[in-house]
């Protein structure tokens, strides 16, 4: 038996037991280390204005719909951020031992069983901190935007939004060779992200933020904006910031409508290209090359080597038994917290508790 979290309602988390899964003879048993908290993707579920919540998707013609939501409440084993060890093999598995540590998206439980394949393709090596393995499909996120962004060696890129994928992007624009702008409204992510590579940083409530990059830029503009923090208000100044016939990639997850878009402006008047970035895709001249996989693959290696700094982004490692509080902190207290990571080395503990 282990644990898993779960959102109850909205802004109520429990962690409830969950049976343990039987064991095919080709596949492994992964027990989790580390499960970080997305702020993004999981407090629209935590606060309950998540599309999936009050519209159904239909999969076929790519559309919500209204009527019915597509799952309700309780939501069971969100997150996307997991790191475990092996602590059985099936018989038939191949490339796999117990010990071994295993990276990949399994939602914050204490264990998972996952096919032996799967696990081989995810090892990190032994000599990496294991919280390098809980940054995959954030990390995968991230590259996603840059790849999406085109972005060239000697452009000015400016990142909008430097919470966990923000700082991420950024980084991953600066190793393509662009010179960074960040922008965000918190100084202690502003100050982060300078210690990161940015090489300026803009605080939105002491500067024209579009106007100083222009300036910045010899009245030309960003190469490239990127939008992360999913703020309509943030996209807009992301479309007058950025030069004349350029693109603004939008990859926060906005929530309702959009107001403060006023696309009547420079959007229309400047021929400004906006491109939607989602994980569930890659751009179409990249997708005889590039997949899910090799995205989260590439963040994975290039944070075990150091060229892609992580460890930085955690603010706050806290025991699983404390996710509710966690989630607390991340909803109240933004500006308090970056990358919050579960850790779930006494399950027993809290399932004594429950």
């Amino acid at each position: 038996m282990g644990v898993v979290v779960q959102f109850t309602a909205p802004g109520v988390v429990d962690v409830v037991d969950e049976p343990s899964k039987a064991l095919r003879p080709d596949q492994v048993r992964v027990r989790t280390e580390f499960s970080g908290i997305s702020a993004g993707t999981e407090l629209t579920a935590y606060r309950g204005s998540n599309p999936y919540l009050n519209r159904q998707w239909q999969e076929d013609s790519r559309l919500f719909v209204e009527g019915s939501s597509t799952f309700d409440y309780p939501v069971v084993g969100w997150g996307y951020e997991e790191v475990g060890t092996v602590v059985e093999v099936g018989g038939e598995v191949e490339g796999v031992r117990e010990g071994d540590r295993v990276w990949g998206t399994w939602g914050h439980r204490s264990e998972v069983v996952l096919d032996g394949s799967h696990a081989a393709a995810r090892i990190l090596s032994a000599d990496v901190d294991p919280i390098v393995g809980v940054f995959s499909q954030i990390g995968a996120i991230a590259l996603n935007v840059v790849l999406d962004a085109d972005i060239h060696v000697g452009e000015t890129v400016a990142v909008f939004g430097l919470g966990v994928p923000g700082q991420l992007v950024a980084q991953f624009a600066r190793l393509n060779g662009a010179r960074v702008i960040g922008v965000d409204g918190i100084a202690a992510r502003r100050e982060l992200a300078g210690e990161l590579g940015a090489e300026v940083v803009l605080d939105p409530g002491a500067v024209d933020v579009s106007a100083e990059i222009r300036r910045l830029t010899g009245g030309l503009g960003a190469d490239a904006c990127l939008e992360i923090s999913g703020s309509a208000r943030a996209l807009h100044e992301a479309v007058r910031a950025v030069a004349y016939s350029s693109r603004v990639c939008a990859a926060g997850f906005f929530q309702g409508e959009a107001a403060g878009l006023r696309l009547g402006e420079e959007f229309h008047h400047n021929r400004v290209q906006i491109v939607g970035s989602q994980i569930s895709g890659v751009a179409p001249a990249l997708q005889h090359r590039w997949n899910g996989h090799r995205l989260a693959r590439a963040a994975i290696d290039l944070a075990s080597s150091g060229r892609l700094r992580v460890g930085e982004l955690v603010t706050h490692r806290l025991p699983v038994a404390e996710a509710s509080a966690a989630y607390e902190l991340l909803a109240e207290r933004p500006a308090d917290a970056l990358q919050v990571v579960l850790g779930f080395d006494d399950v027993e503990a809290v399932r004594g508790a429950a």
